[in-house]
């Protein structure tokens, strides 16, 4: 171990004798990294937004055969007769609405609250800073907005903001786990509905916010709620909050799988930059090999000599990427909504040690045959080649 420490120096002023050639192998590692461990941050986005736990109680009531926040309408006074079912928590009604319907980086999703009812749709652990409920409810065009759309939108406290041809005061910025909680806009309910009616009464609602007693009878009080409606004139149709996630984001589910090849295609690409710089390097050394086997060098310790030269340029291009990409997500907090739900971009610091832990493996990797080739060269062999 002492002798392979011993040629690192050595090992690290061969890599910088061609520098044209360093920079460039590690900027091309760089930009596939950034590309794998930003399409892994999309897929575990994905992953934490559709997959369910024993935990969770929550249902989304929705209009049967209904595709997007506009085209869903029921009646609020459903929550009446969902309260009566056995085994219902609590129901919240929520209207949302959305400045754009389709797949977007970019979306503002407002969704109204009755007053009171706000602390009942919003999952455990979560904070307002700057504000409060209480202050949310004293202020007919308050918004409680979510961390994420508030980093998305420069906004601050006491701002005001419009979209979708609606202007809202910002009274708290929330903090919460829940990614649907941190990409959306609270409102008051009546607010909202006025608004969307142009001064027009309420009555009607986009979906309710279902709180169940038991999580483990999710689908049968689901199967129950919708069984209510059937023959009215307002069917519904009810999923548990994760998997209506995935049935309304079922395209960028598709993009996100699709993105999976390219990021392959990444690491397929970490491994033939680091074998090429590497075999191109040896190529430009073989004398230098034949003085070193004068001096003592054994072929094995040179071919150790060559893993470890793609393993820095692996680790070193890979950590770079793999940064640059985590700071992205981290900053900009992109989210991928769809139909006013949300599916956040993950900046989890894991993707950080899974990204620079293959990157530092493919360099590996792609040293091992140049290396063994190397090792079985005679010094007579390196001195033909010149």
């Amino acid at each position: 171990m002492k002798r392979i420490l011993r040629t690192l120096p050595f090992v690290l002023k061969q890599i910088v004798r061609s520098p044209i050639r360093t920079c460039l192998t590690i900027g091309g590692i760089a930009i596939a990294m950034f590309l794998f461990s930003f399409v892994e941050s999309m897929r575990n986005g994905v992953t934490a937004a559709t997959t369910a736990t024993a935990e969770d109680a929550t249902l989304v009531v929705y209009r049967e055969n209904r595709y997007c926040p506009f085209t869903s309408n029921l009646p609020e006074f459903y929550s009446d007769r969902i309260e009566r079912i056995e085994g219902v928590a609590n129901v919240v009604p929520v209207q949302i609405l959305v400045n754009n319907c389709r797949a977007s980086l970019d979306v503002v999703t407002y969704r109204g609250i009755p007053d009171g009812d706000l602390e009942k749709v919003l999952e455990p652990g979560w904070t307002i800073d700057g504000g409060s409920t209480t202050d949310w409810g004293r202020r007919g065009d308050a918004a409680i907005v979510g961390e994420a759309l508030a980093v998305r939108r420069g906004l601050s406290v006491g701002d005001s903001f419009s979209a979708a041809g609606i202007t809202v005061f910002v009274s708290g910025i929330l903090k919460s786990e829940a990614p649907q909680d941190r990409n959306v806009a609270y409102v008051r309910l009546p607010f909202l509905q006025e608004s969307i009616k142009r001064g027009g009464t309420g009555g009607t609602v986009t979906q309710f916010s279902v709180k169940v007693k038991d999580p483990m009878t999710l689908d049968v009080i689901a199967s129950q709620i919708d069984e209510v409606f059937e023959h009215d004139e307002f069917p519904t149709s009810t999923r548990s909050e994760k998997a209506f996630v995935g049935q309304a984001a079922k395209d960028i589910i598709e993009l996100v799988g699709f993105a999976s090849w390219l990021g392959w295609g990444a690491l397929f690409t970490v491994f033939a930059l680091v074998a090429n710089a590497i075999i191109i390097a040896m190529r430009d050394r073989i004398r230098d090999h034949a003085v070193l086997q004068t001096l003592g060098f054994t072929g094995g310790l040179i071919g150790m000599m060559v893993v470890i030269e793609g393993a820095i340029l692996g680790l070193t291009g890979g950590a770079i990427g793999v940064v640059a990409a985590w700071s992205v997500t981290r900053l900009g907090r992109y989210s991928m909504t769809m139909e006013g739900l949300n599916v956040e971009i993950s900046s989890d610091p894991i993707i950080l040690v899974i990204g620079i832990t293959i990157a530092l493996a493919l360099g590996v990797l792609a040293g091992i045959v140049p290396a063994w080739r190397v090792s079985r060269l005679e010094i007579s062999q390196c001195f033909r080649a010149v």
